[in-house]
C-alpha cells in the first residue's frame, strides 16, 4: 500500500514536516515523488519509519538513528529484538522508579523511612541497564564480562554525590569540549582541560586499577570508529570525536 506524506502523517503520529525534515536529512526517503511533485511512501518507507520511531524512543538521536539505519550490515529483525530487550528493561527501570517514588512520597509524608542509598538505587539500576543495552555486548568483548560486572557493581556503590558528579562531570566535558574546538588546539589548555575531566568521569565508573593511559587513548579512538559514540560527540560539534581524539593523544603520550 502507498501513502501520501499527509496520510503517513496521521498513520504514525507524526507531522507532516517531521516527515520532510526526515526527507531533507536523508534519515527516511520516500518511495518515488508523484507526477504533481507529492512524496509517495510504500511499505518498506512504513517498516522503516516504525523502525526510526522506536530508535526515537529508545532516546537515541537523529544522527545515531541515521548512521544505524543506513549501515551496510544494518538487520532489521535483529534491531527489533535489541528494541524489545531495551524495552522491557525499560518497563522494570519504571517499575523499580514507581516503587523509590512511592517510597519518597511515604518517608516524607511519615509513613516509613528511606535510607540515603535507597534514594538513588533507581535511577543508578536504569543508567546500568540503559548502557548495558545499548554497549553491553561491545563492552563485555573488550574489556570482559568480570570488568564491566565490576564496573556496574562501582555504579551501583555511588553515592548520592557521585552519581550527581557524574552528571555533572557529563556536561562540564560537553562544554569543555566545544570551548577547545574554538579555540582549535588539541594540546592547548582547554582541550587538556576537557581530557581531565573525561579521565575524572570515566573513573567514576571503570573499576578501581583498571584505568590506564593506554586505555584511555583506546576509548577516545573507539569514539571515531563506533558510529554510535560518534554520534553523540558530533552532536556537541563536528568533528568533535577526532578532536578529543588527537587531544587525547596529547593528553597520554599515546600516538592516535
Amino acid at each position: 500500500m502507498e501513502y501520501g506524506v499527509k496520510a503517513l502523517s496521521n498513520l504514525a503520529g507524526v507531522s507532516v514536516r517531521t516527515l520532510h525534515y526526515y526527507d531533507r536529512i536523508g534519515l527516511l526517503k520516500p518511495l518515488r515523488i508523484s507526477g504533481a511533485g507529492y512524496r509517495v511512501y510504500g511499505g518498506e518507507q512504513v517498516d522503516a519509519l516504525q523502525q526510526i520511531l522506536f530508535f526515537r524512543e529508545l532516546g537515541f538521536s537523529l544522527e545515531e538513528i541515521r548512521q544505524a539505519v543506513t549501515a551496510p550490515d544494518f538487520d532489521r529483525l535483529r534491531a527489533l529484538k535489541s528494541h524489545l530487550g531495551a524495552l522491557k528493561n525499560r518497563r522494570t527501570q519504571l517499575s523499580r522508579l514507581i516503587i523509590n517514588v512511592t517510597k519518597t512520597i511515604d518517608a516524607m509524608k511519615g509513613a516509613g523511612s528511606m535510607k540515603d542509598k535507597d534514594k538513588f538505587e533507581g535511577l543508578k539500576r536504569g543508567l546500568i541497564e540503559k548502557n548495558e543495552a545499548k554497549y553491553g555486548r561491545e563492552a563485555r568483548e573488550k574489556y570482559g564480562d568480570s570488568a564491566v560486572d565490576a564496573s556496574n557493581e562501582k555504579v551501583m556503590g555511588m553515592t548520592g554525590e557521585q552519581y550527581e558528579r557524574s552528571q555533572t562531570l557529563s556536561e562540564q566535558i560537553a562544554d569543555a569540549l566545544k570551548a577547545a574546538m574554538r579555540a582549535g588546539d588539541p594540546a592547548g589548555k582547554d582541550a587538556q582541560h576537557a581530557c581531565d575531566l573525561h579521565r575524572q568521569w570515566l573513573c567514576l565508573f571503570w573499576p578501581d586499577g583498571m584505568y590506564s593511559k593506554e586505555r584511555h587513548m583506546g576509548l577516545a579512538a573507539m569514539y571515531c570508529e563506533d558510529e554510535r559514540f560518534k554520534a553523540h560527540y558530533e552532536a556537541i560539534a563536528p568533528g568533535c570525536a577526532e578532536f578529543l581524539r588527537d587531544a587525547m593523544a596529547v593528553y597520554t603520550a599515546v600516538a592516535p
